[in-house]
């Protein structure tokens, strides 16, 4: 039997009042999701271990069976994985994003959708000016970058920065959690100050300034670690043997490499609302015909949380269920080798919070022969009925595989 997990980032959400006091899953429209549902098995994931921040590297990880007390070592790691940095065994990586500060604040996490041709000029440009033998810059995608520090110390207190819009950036500066650490946060939070000289009058940000769009103004360092030990999947189901990511996320493909899956680039995969979502679901089609795992991760649904827009999040969530779910079922449904299938969110992102929470997401899972429980409905309340009750760990990943 061949596998897909279907994940919509974010997708899970609180009730909201303007919909009925509904959630957004159970507001939208997507009866492919709820066909699964229906014919399968339910129930919820805890994603995040107590203890964990309710990151997308710690949840993503998770749902593929890894112990995050053992392979936790934060975002930069991932994203070096993802864009080829090879890391030494002293090297500090962390997630860099160019961020915007209007007044003191940050005003967002994502200088309001920067392309990824604009970032790689004021990376490219800090590296020239604060890059050393210790110190390298390296461009990622859109406004996720990568910073890495020969020799530095990871016992860190970094604030995401998507958590705390609004808020003084020098109340979220780097902070050390032990003495060891210290002179490591002051160089980070050096170059913090550093940037924001250097961007301010930048050509490129005084160009889109005078465009009416926000100025990529900052760097932002956070999600800092080492190199993770993950053991690759193939090693531990046997079943995978040729196993593939597909995501326009750098963290995403980073957790694919260390976890032994080859990396899928789709043609106009942006991780946003835009995002190609046909193209994505016939990659996952012709991966599946030449391999048996795919991790299909689509990012649109989490960005829209982050920005707190309900009509957008709705849309992105009705997106993934049409344009991409369906495609995948029409498929696959006469297959002589037939294919198991999971959809599932990572990690809640509510509108009203705009940031994630690690609260139990709801997974289905079916394939052909499948005893098929209660629930009619794909939702987070729906879920609370299934069979599988609430899993943890590597449960879900072990019930699923285990078909």
């Amino acid at each position: 039997m061949k596998h897909i997990i279907i994940l919509g980032d974010g997708m899970a959400d609180w009730k909201v009042p303007a919909l009925g006091n509904k959630t957004l899953l159970q507001y939208a429209h997507t009866p492919n999701m709820d066909w699964i549902a229906r014919m399968g098995r339910n129930g919820l994931l805890q994603t995040v271990p107590e203890g964990f921040h309710p990151g997308s590297e710690v949840a993503n990880s998770s749902i593929l069976g890894y112990d995050q007390h053992k392979v936790y070592e934060g975002r930069g790691p991932l994203e070096a994985a993802s864009i080829g940095v090879e890391l030494a065994d002293d090297d500090l990586a962390l997630r860099c994003n160019l961020i915007c500060i209007e007044e003191g604040k940050i005003k967002n996490h994502s200088c309001g959708r920067l392309e990824t041709e604009e970032a790689d000029v004021l990376i490219r440009f800090l590296q020239e000016k604060l890059g050393n033998g210790r110190i390298h810059f390296y461009t990622g995608v859109q406004y996720r970058h990568l910073l890495v520090i020969k020799g530095g110390n990871k016992h860190l207190r970094c604030t995401p920065p998507h958590d705390v819009p609004g808020t003084p950036f020098r109340d979220c500066l780097v902070e050390a959690e032990m003495p060891e650490a210290q002179e490591t946060a002051d160089l980070l939070n050096h170059l913090v100050l550093e940037s924001q000289k250097l961007l301010a009058d930048h050509p490129l940000n005084l160009r889109r300034m005078k465009e009416g769009r926000d100025a990529a103004n900052s760097i932002w360092p956070w999600g800092g670690g080492n190199r993770p030990a993950m053991v690759p999947l193939t090693e531990t189901y046997p079943q995978i043997k040729k196993g593939a990511v597909i995501t326009a996320v750098d963290l995403i493909r980073g957790i694919g490499r260390y976890a032994g899956l080859r990396v899928i680039d789709v043609e106009g995969a942006t991780g946003l609302y835009d995002t190609n979502y046909e193209g994505k679901a016939q990659a996952a089609i012709e991966a599946l015909k030449d391999g048996d795992f795919v991790y299909l991760h689509v990012e649109a649904s989490d960005e829209a949380g982050h920005d707190g827009n309900v009509e957008l999040k709705l849309q992105t969530i009705e997106n993934l269920d049409r344009r991409a779910i369906g495609p995948i079922l029409e498929a696959v449904k006469g297959w002589e080798e037939p294919v198991a299938i999971a959809v599932l969110p990572d990690h809640p992102t509510p509108c009203a919070h705009r940031t994630h929470t690690p609260d139990p997401i709801p997974f289905a899972i079916y394939y052909s022969g499948i005893e098929a429980d209660c629930v009619q409905t794909f939702d987070e309340d729906a879920a609370k009925a299934g069979s599988y009750g609430l899993l943890r760990g590597d449960e879900f990943i072990r019930e699923f595989m285990k078909h």
